[in-house]
């Protein structure tokens, strides 16, 4: 009797990993590919060639080290997505100065949390999010800002924060604006940015990204050149992209699909980076892939969702996508097959990983049968090892469920000054274990069936929010569903299925229980329903559960609320 395939699988590739630093590769890129447009940012009317875009990169890390930022010192930057972010991104990157990234949503707390927590040196911030004014919040936090006339902070609660810079027109006592710092260098500023760049070796930290903090304070996340570079680069393969290649990037820059998927899967292949607006925008998004005629689009679910149903929609040139990410979260089934038919990505690709991996650990091809694409995340990344494990760490046989663990170059240093939550995700043979449930099937493909901390125990049974949540993707009426497990005496925990439905149509609470029970497993038909307008949301789109399990245990009056 043979015994069964093990859910192990290791990525093989003809092309080798890239082994250098993103400066020199951006260089490199510049270089080649010199005279094409690099970055368009729409809502500010910004277009540079790889030419000019190396120019300003240049420009701005000359002035962060003529201000006092060595290499290995952190710089923050506290923006939804401009070609500033772009810029200190490279420059940061050339001058060894490790670029922490800040979620454009936080507030005073938390933005004081991780500024301290990582010893920010400098910041750089934005006008205004939404309702956040981001100098006002800071200077809320550091009332010695207009009082530093040399721009030089001493701030009580800020205490490693020396400089701070604006991105804005105006003057402001105490803080450097961005735009005064792209001047042109001297040739004694340039030789000393070459000569740190130099000294910069592939496996140093250099990108901090802090996880969303939903069980406690956010940690930061310590990627090296070699993770990111690497990352996007294998990304950018899996798509095929070329010089020809323009990408609407919808996603936030903060976050890895933004400047991983996005920005270095571009910077890596000649591509284009295109941005629609600062924070998504449906209508944008969709005015820019037909102005610029992108051949990609990025996006998490949602994103693709509000496109689709936008009231314009139809009014839109889209013939020139065929290619793109879908990411973040999982993919429902319908929202691919309504992408591929409406948008025109027949190529398009699902991506799966967390910033703790780099952030992609598996991906679709666009060879893959379309089947495939919609239920599977791909099969494992180049030069990355992927496994599927019981409670006990063993390797489980193929099409069981298990805990996904990844194990390669993509896998982080470990979180900032936390050897405590290192230990408790990296084990000591190196595997990064994700949290997440996955099968893998015969042929490598792997299913996520889920987080295991949002898995509902049902009477002692699991039950996986994501399968329900994809059937009910197939009603009619649904345009978006979350499926949740909240208290319950008897049961311990129920199902609980938050719709968005589409614009001007009716259904009931009991119509979708019994199209459940009509289709599913008695056990899986949600014992509530609830209708919502829109999903709390994070600022990279994904839908916070435990935010709708808090307001379902409110407004069901149940005491056990969920941590």
């Amino acid at each position: 009797m043979t015994q069964p395939s093990l859910s192990y699988a290791y990525g093989t590739s003809h092309q080798p990993l890239l082994g250098m630093t993103i400066g020199d590769k951006f260089d490199q890129a510049c270089q080649q590919y010199a005279e094409q447009d690099a970055l368009i940012s729409l809502h500010q009317n910004i277009h540079l060639s790889y030419r000019e875009l190396q120019q300003q990169v240049n420009a701005f890390a000359c002035s962060l080290l003529k201000m006092g930022l060595k290499k290995g010192d952190r710089l923050g930057i506290w923006s939804p997505n401009c070609a500033e972010w772009t810029i200190t991104q490279f420059a940061a990157f050339k001058a060894g100065i490790i670029l922490v990234n800040l979620n454009p949503a936080y507030k005073s707390y938390e933005l004081e949390y991780v500024l301290n927590k990582v010893a920010c040196k400098g910041l750089i911030i934005a006008s205004a999010f939404k309702t956040s004014d981001y100098q006002e919040i800071l200077t809320q936090l550091a009332p010695e800002i207009p009082l530093s006339t040399d721009k030089e902070l001493h701030a009580a609660r800020l205490p490693h924060l020396k400089s701070v810079i604006k991105i804005d027109d105006e003057q402001h006592t105490g803080i450097y604006r961005f735009s005064d710092l792209l001047t042109e260098p001297s040739p004694i500023q340039l030789k000393a940015l070459a000569d740190i760049a130099a000294t910069l070796q592939f496996d140093e930290t250099i990108n901090i990204q802090f996880t969303s903090g939903t069980t406690g304070n956010p940690k930061g996340t310590m990627l090296t050149h070699n993770n990111i570079l690497n990352n996007g680069y294998f990304v950018g393969e899996a798509i095929h992209l070329s010089p020809k290649d323009r990408v609407c990037i919808s996603v936030p820059l903060f976050h890895c699909f933004g400047m991983v998927m996005g920005n270095l899967a571009c910077i890596t292949h000649g591509s284009t980076m295109v941005y629609p607006s600062a924070v998504f925008n449906p209508l944008a998004s969709l005015q820019a892939i037909q102005q610029e005629r992108c051949t990609a689009a990025y996006g998490v679910p949602t994103m693709f969702i509000a496109m689709l149903e936008h009231e314009q929609f139809d009014d839109f040139d889209l013939s020139s996508l065929r290619t793109g990410i879908m990411a973040g979260s999982p993919c429902p089934q319908e929202i691919m097959q309504r992408v591929i038919d409406r948008m025109h990505m027949r190529d398009i690709t699902i991506c799966y990983g967390m910033t703790e991996t780099a952030p992609v650990s598996a991906q679709s091809s666009t060879e893959d049968s379309l089947e495939c694409r919609v239920a599977t995340v791909g099969r494992v990344h180049p030069h990355l090892e992927i496994k599927v494990v019981d409670e006990e760490g063993k390797v489980v046989p193929r099409g069981q469920l298990g805990e996904l663990c990844v194990r390669g170059y993509s896998v982080m240093l470990g979180y900032w000054d936390d050897e405590e939550k290192t230990r408790e995700v990296i084990d000591v043979a190196n595997w990064m274990h994700t949290g997440d449930i996955a099968a893998m099937n015969d042929q490598g493909f792997i299913q996520i069936k889920g987080r295991i901390k949002d898995v509902v125990i049902r009477g002692g049974e699991n039950l996986f929010p994501k399968e329900i949540e994809d059937f009910l993707y197939t009603h009619p009426d649904v345009s978006d569903v979350q499926v949740i497990g909240i208290p319950d005496v008897k049961y311990g925990e129920e199902l609980c299925a938050c719709i968005i439905l589409h614009d001007h149509h009716q259904v009931t609470e009991d119509s979708i229980r019994q199209y459940c029970a009509q289709h599913i497993s008695h056990n899986k038909v949600p014992r509530y329903v609830q209708f919502f307008q829109e999903f709390p949301l994070t600022a990279s789109g994904k839908a916070q559960k435990f935010k709708l399990r808090e307001h379902m245990c409110q407004e069901l009056n149940l005491v056990n609320a969920f941590s």
